[in-house]
């Protein structure tokens, strides 16, 4: 039977934050109580209890002293104000992407009509539609959704926007997206899924579609532990289990293939409580089935070396490999040994029950380079080391530190491996086509494809720095392991777009770096994350290329000008509102302003000025000269600079209309002046 764990069970950011934040209270010596479960998961509930925490279900209750925790699904606004107004002490620890869908209805008009796909009865539902300020009204399939329009007033005096529970099936909501596009035309439909959440289930979908039956872990009362069991379902044969104690009671026998996947609010180690569970009653399979192949055999030796080879725990331990190794040997003998003298190069050490003196070398002393022993070892430490050499002419044992080291370090990486857990080390060296990295005393191979390090870079910039990594394939008979660094690279890199992603918002400003440019924009970091400014929002003026305006390692002030939840693709703007050209005119350029202008076109009708940059006005052919002209060519070129009277600005369609001749005497008006003179002499 093959056992294949999904890659993102279990704990979802909102969920980890929330756990963590009250372990951490506890920690601190804090008195806890919650407000109602922390999490939909009993055991862990459980635990929280026995540690001393109190369930509350009102804010009232909370004993004097005690500090309140809300959950991480959120609570009805009325609950938050009378904490408030009671002075409470409490902590908010709702999931950031439940706050920001509370945020999104709370800044709708009153008249707003606000749709919710999700569960009516959800504590999560129940705190949404208390902070909506007009109707609400919810709906979990596409024949609530259609029943519920039928009703709606389709009155331009109504908006209507439409959000999802963060735990919502992604299966359904493209479904009644749908549905609300084609008969709701003006409604505002904001995708509020959490991306764990959606990742989550896309994932469980896919992995059913190549099991045989599917294991979900979680609590019965975890809505997106049932989603994910709903998901499930329709490919493969799904059993819900809260503990590895309900395994007991379904039999997997019969399935080759079984996935394995876990609500976001399920421990990881329920998980891990689960899998070693299901390798156990494995091996016991496959050992019964050695053991009856075995009753024909001549002994019952037989049969057990059958069971045991079928058995992928039949190694020995550490202790017995060495003992068995080292027992007709006196050399490679494992001994415990009390340092007592340090030198550059070697470290002198009496060994227990012996009256030879033990000495390790600099080389024997750590998997991991060192220029001084000092550095491994202090004078007064207790060792366990291996005899190397027994040096009977001068009654020296050569020991060995490192060889110790690498055999429990190696029972340390392989638990790291079942257990899926992140390991720590220092890179020793880099070697052909990787790096190796020195952790427990033991040497773990890392590829370059599972450095991080891009294929332009050296890897020499890793040599000497403290990495994390997980392991991804070991071979036991040599013990040899691989390492990926750029797993846990990723893994940390999307928890904190996670959490960056839930406080973003249209209108946000925000400071990040210039990451890279191309044609047609810049790439933004903006802390974890990356927006583009396209090259139309770098500048009020045309230009070329984005590095006429910003250079990579720049930073920017930048405006979030559009969210894209389904590709996480972010929008950013770059332009100021005071630097736009058209506020510069409006303000400093009003109509009658004389001022210098550039000619930088001409036309049939007329010329075209620069007034200010980014804005050129129109000479109309007949605002030129008081004189009639065949063409404005005649009298005006490109680059001529001219004097101009603005005499219409429409700012709507940008255009801008300027009079040379209001600047210019009429031609007849001397002659008038003189005829008059003359008739008053007369």
């Amino acid at each position: 039977m093959q056992v294949n764990l999904a890659k993102t069970a279990g704990f979802c950011f909102g969920v980890d934050r929330a756990v963590n934040l009250v372990y951490d209270l506890l920690a601190k010596g804090k008195k806890v109580c919650t407000l109602g479960p922390i999490i939909h998961n009993q055991q862990l509930v459980d635990d929280l209890i026995s540690k001393g925490v109190k369930i509350i279900d009102d804010v009232s209750e909370c004993p004097e002293g005690y500090t309140v925790v809300i959950r991480t699904h959120g609570v009805e606004k009325e609950v938050i104000d009378k904490a408030e107004n009671d002075k409470v002490n409490f902590i908010n620890a709702t999931c950031p992407f439940v706050l920001k869908i509370h945020k999104i209805v709370s800044e709708q008009p009153e008249n707003t009509i606000t749709l919710i796909a999700g569960d009516e009865n959800h504590p999560e539902v129940l705190g949404i539609r208390s902070y909506c300020k007009g109707e609400s009204f919810v709906f979990k399939n596409e024949d609530e959704l259609e029943n519920i329009i039928k009703k709606l007033p389709n009155s331009s005096e109504n908006s209507v926007i439409c959000v999802s529970q963060t735990t919502f099936s992604l299966k359904e909501w493209k479904k009644c997206e749908k549905i609300i596009k084609k008969l709701y035309t003006n409604c505002k439909i904001y995708s509020t899924i959490c991306n764990a959440t959606a990742d989550r289930q896309e994932e469980a979908l896919e992995l059913s579609k190549k099991a045989d039956a599917m294991i979900v872990i979680g609590g019965r009362h975890s809505s997106n532990t049932c989603k994910l069991r709903d998901v499930c379902k329709a490919n493969a044969d799904t059993f819900l289990i809260e503990t590895s104690q309900e395994l007991k009671n379904i039999d997997l026998s019969n399935y080759s293939y079984v996935g394995v996947t876990a609500g976001a609010s399920t421990p990881s180690v329920i998980i891990k409580e689960v899998l070693k569970t299901m390798s156990e009653e494995k091996i016991e399979k496959e050992v019964e089935v050695a053991a009856t192949a075995a009753e024909t055999a001549e002994t019952a030796d037989k049969a057990a070396e059958a069971a045991v080879n079928a058995s992928a725990d039949g190694e020995a331990t550490f202790e017995e490999m060495l003992e068995e190794s080292f027992r007709e040997d006196e050399n490679s003998k494992v001994v415990t040994g009390t340092v007592v003298n340090i030198t550059p190069t070697e470290v002198f050490v009496d060994v227990d029950g012996r009256k030879q003196t033990g000495v390790i070398a600099l080389d024997d002393l750590s998997a991991q380079p060192i220029n001084d022993p000092s550095e491994a070892v202090s004078i007064g430490d207790k060792l366990s080391l291996v005899i190397m050499k027994t040096d009977d002419s001068e009654g020296v044992l050569k020991l060995s530190k490192k060889l110790v080291d690498a055999f429990q370090g190696w029972e340390d990486i392989v638990n790291a491996k079942e257990n899926d857990e992140i390991l720590e080390g220092v890179v020793s060296a880099v070697v052909k086509g990787g790096v190796v990295v020195v952790t427990k005393g033991s040497r773990v191979f890392v590829p370059a494809s599972q450095t991080g390090v891009p294929r332009n870079q050296e890897l020499d910039i890793l040599k000497g720095t403290t990495v994390r990594f997980r392991i991804i394939d070991i071979n036991p008979a040599r013990r040899r392991a691989v390492g990926s660094i750029k797993v846990v690279a990723n893994e940390e890199k999307k928890a904190q777009q996670d959490a960056l992603w839930a406080t973003l918002e249209e209108g946000q400003k925000l400071t990040g770096t210039v990451k890279s440019l191309t044609s047609y924009g810049a790439f933004v970091d903006i802390g974890g994350m990356d927006g583009m400014i396209h090259i139309s929002e770098l500048s009020w003026n045309r230009i070329k290329h984005p590095s006429e305006v910003v250079n990579v390692g720049d930073t920017v002030e930048v405006t979030i000008k559009k969210l894209d939840p389904e590709t996480r693709k972010i929008s950013l703007g770059f332009k100021k509102l005071e630097d736009n050209p058209w506020e510069i005119l409006k303000r400093d350029y009003p109509v009658g302003t004389d001022c210098k202008a550039k000619i930088v076109g001409l036309a049939s009708f007329g010329a075209f000025a620069n007034i200010i940059p980014g804005i050129d006005g129109l000479i109309h052919i007949s605002q030129i000269s008081w004189e009639r002209i065949n063409t404005p060519a005649d009298v005006l070129k490109v680059g001529d600079e001219v004097d101009v009277r603005i005499t219409e600005i429409d700012f709507d369609k940008k255009r801008v209309s300027l009079s040379m001749k209001e600047l210019l005497p009429k031609p007849n008006a001397d002659a008038e002046a003189e005829s008059e003179e003359a008739e008053d002499a007369e």
